[in-house]
């Protein structure tokens, strides 16, 4: 029977990640015995569970592209986008991002999941500061000039702390950094000009 289900594993690894109705789908099972059959794989260590009814396999787990790490952190977090430090290196704004931890802002909470040896944290903005972020290869992530004020506005309320230094201002569009930058509080323009020198 497991020779007939890695059949069904490798289909489904396809994908980057697959949910329990793909599985149960693919198994022809009913949710619940999909779930079952998950989590005895999940305790085997065929799978990799994301959070609950997100799954991907191990031998895919150890493929995933960073292209691949994106999809599945705006899947686990909806609505979310890339942002903050991981879009900035994805942009060559810096080269002082981790490759296993995945940022991105969100709408809903707060959160982190802790997948083996990635991280894919999620900070909540307010849905004024939610926004500018584009549809790349079918992943959602932050323009370059949004992660940077992502970024600050957090760091200056102190909930954010990364590495100004290790950061190519050059590479930012400053006009578009000061029309962004209209919508969010005196703090946060301050902390931008001393940053930015706009």
């Amino acid at each position: 029977m497991l020779s007939k289900n890695i059949a069904g594993l490798q289909e489904l690894s396809r994908k980057p990640f697959f949910t329990l109705g793909d599985a149960a789908q693919n198994f022809s099972l009913q949710p619940a015995s999909a779930r079952v059959l998950c989590s005895r794989y999940v305790r085997q260590g065929l799978l990799v569970r994301f959070k609950n009814n997100i799954y991907t396999t191990t031998w895919k787990w150890e493929g995933l592209t960073r292209r691949d790490l994106f999809e599945i952190a705006n899947v686990l977090q909806v609505p979310s986008y890339i942002s903050l430090m991981t879009a900035l290196a994805y942009y060559d704004v810096t080269t002082q991002a981790q490759s296993n931890y995945q940022e991105s802002v969100c709408l809903k909470r707060s959160v982190a999941y802790n997948v083996r040896e990635a991280v894919f944290s999620y900070v909540k903005l307010q849905s004024r500061y939610y926004g500018d972020f584009i549809k790349k290869d079918g992943i959602f992530i932050a323009t370059k000039e949004k992660a940077f004020l992502d970024a600050a506005y957090l760091f200056s309320f102190g909930k954010y702390k990364f590495d100004v230094d290790s950061l190519d201002m050059k590479k930012l569009e400053l006009n578009k950094l000061k029309s962004l930058l209209n919508v969010y509080p005196n703090k946060t323009k301050e902390t931008v000009k001393r940053l930015c020198g706009i």
